[in-house]
C-alpha cells in the first residue's frame, strides 16, 4: 500500500511501481492539502485531496485553486484530467 506522502509526490509509474520524488516528499510531505496549494504545489495538493477521500477538503482545494487561477473546475474528474492524477494499484514504491 502506498502512503499519502508517497502518493502526493509520485511523479510517474513503471508498471505497478510508483516513482516518488524523495526530495519533495522530505521537504513538503507533512503539509496539508491547502498548505501545499498555498505553496503553489497544486498537483500535489490535488493528489492529497484525492487520496484523503474527504469531500470538504477537496472543495476547499477547488475553491482556492479556482480563485488563484481564474478557472471554474468543480468535479474530481475535471481535476484528474487537468493534473493527470489518478489512483492506481501500486505494489512497490521507488524513491528517486
Amino acid at each position: 500500500m502506498i502512503s499519502r506522502e508517497e502518493f502526493v509526490f509520485t511523479i510517474g509509474y513503471d508498471g505497478s511501481t510508483a516513482m516518488v520524488d524523495s526530495k519533495a516528499k522530505a521537504r513538503y510531505g507533512k503539509l496539508s492539502t491547502i498548505e501545499l496549494a498555498q505553496k503553489g504545489l497544486f498537483r500535489s495538493a490535488f493528489a492529497s485531496a484525492l487520496f484523503g477521500k474527504n469531500e470538504a477538503e477537496f472543495n476547499e482545494f477547488a475553491l482556492y485553486f479556482n480563485s488563484i487561477s481564474g478557472t471554474a473546475y468543480t468535479t474530481l474528474e475535471e481535476f484528474k484530467r487537468l493534473f493527470g492524477v489518478n489512483v492506481e494499484t501500486v505494489k512497490r514504491v521507488l524513491s528517486l
